[in-house]
């Protein structure tokens, strides 16, 4: 395993963006949202994907340069058209226009279709920070989960993020997949060689394996919680009002119509509506109670939490977005690492493209 400057593959992964017809502010955006994944620790999302990105573009069913736009909208909502865009760059502009429907409305919400993969979901709900506002993100995924009771792929990882702004403490920043794992996750196993723990995937006839490739032999992703008795209609819960909140509710493909990202399954050639769907929102703190009174209570939520006694063999009780904090904190001193099938994977994708890593 090697590690390498933020500013190495920041430069890298540009190029790389650039060489499939990205425009300069696209290919700079694109890239700053997928390595905030690698610096946050969630190495499935950043770099590790973009081949995925590249193969998509090959296939046609990525549009490096969309014009991506408004189509309808009210006072405090809107729909997002993303033209077949990446989701690196579409997301981003759908939670701007969250944010300023929230700066005149007090709310805004942004229902996007015609998307694809847009990368972690904490990158674009942090946006709404700045403001003092309170940002959302959902977004459906490619469909490699079988609802409870289930043997038939129905619903994509479906991540919800929540970040909410404090004052002297850091802000509280969820960011979870409404499956027990990411499939990201899953393909970073793969890589090792690795088993994954019972509770993650069944096989093909629903029966739970820790075959790491079990997805790409037929089975399936399981909900959050991983069987019924450990609680996991609610991640299937969890996991269907994304899917409708991001597509039934844009006009995005939704359920096992979504276009998968992974490179074993096509598209269905009957699909229901058009490209992945996302839902974006942010809301003005302010338009509930003051910004300041409502940190300074931030911080005492966090503080108290923070003091709250851990059990035996654990030093102290975390917050949503401590991990992700600190890592970032460190990989930006200390470098990124990659394992070496991604930095392969990396390195044969700039041969390709002429751009040396």
């Amino acid at each position: 395993m090697n590690t390498f400057s933020y500013q190495e593959l920041h430069e890298f992964t540009y190029n790389i963006l650039l060489k499939i017809g990205c425009p300069e502010a696209d290919a700079k955006l694109a890239t700053e949202v997928l390595l905030s994944a690698d610096l946050r620790g969630v190495d499935s999302h950043g770099v590790a994907r973009l081949s995925g990105y590249v193969r998509l573009w090959e296939k046609g069913r990525i549009n490096a340069k969309p014009q991506v736009k408004v189509t309808y909208e009210t006072q405090s909502t809107a729909v997002v058209d993303g033209d077949g865009g990446l989701g690196l760059v579409v997301a981003p502009f759908a939670m701007q226009v969250a944010i300023e429907k929230a700066k005149n409305a007090g709310t805004g919400w942004v229902s996007v279709k015609n998307s694809n993969h847009y990368g972690i979901a904490g990158y674009h709900a942090m946006m709404a920070l700045e403001y003092d506002m309170i940002g959302l993100s959902l977004t459906n995924a490619s469909p490699l989960v079988s609802p409870t009771f289930s043997k038939e792929r129905m619903l994509g990882t479906n991540p919800i993020s929540v970040a909410i702004p404090a004052d002297k403490q850091p802000p509280f920043v969820a960011d979870m997949a409404t499956t027990t794992a990411a499939n990201g996750k899953l393909e970073i196993l793969q890589r090792k060689n690795q088993d994954a723990p019972l509770g993650w995937v069944q096989d093909a006839d629903g029966i739970q394996t820790t075959d790491a490739n079990g997805v790409k032999k037929g089975g399936a992703l399981l909900p959050l919680g991983g069987d019924r008795e450990h609680g996991s209609h609610k991640g299937y819960i969890l996991g269907s009002v994304v899917d409708i909140f991001s597509a039934v509710l844009s006009g995005a493909n939704y359920g096992p119509w979504v276009p998968p990202f992974v490179a074993f399954l096509e598209p269905d050639p009957n699909p229901v509506g058009e490209g992945l769907g996302h839902f974006l929102g942010a809301m003005r703190v302010d338009a509930f109670r003051p910004a300041d009174e409502f940190k300074s209570h931030m911080d005492n939520w966090i503080s108290r939490f923070r003091a709250a006694k851990p059990i035996e063999g654990h030093d102290k009780v975390l917050i949503p977005g401590d991990p992700e904090r600190e890592l970032e904190s460190e990989r930006i001193s200390t470098g990124i690492p990659l394992i070496n099938p991604v930095e392969d994977d990396l390195r044969a994708l700039g041969l390709k493209f002429g751009v040396e890593l």
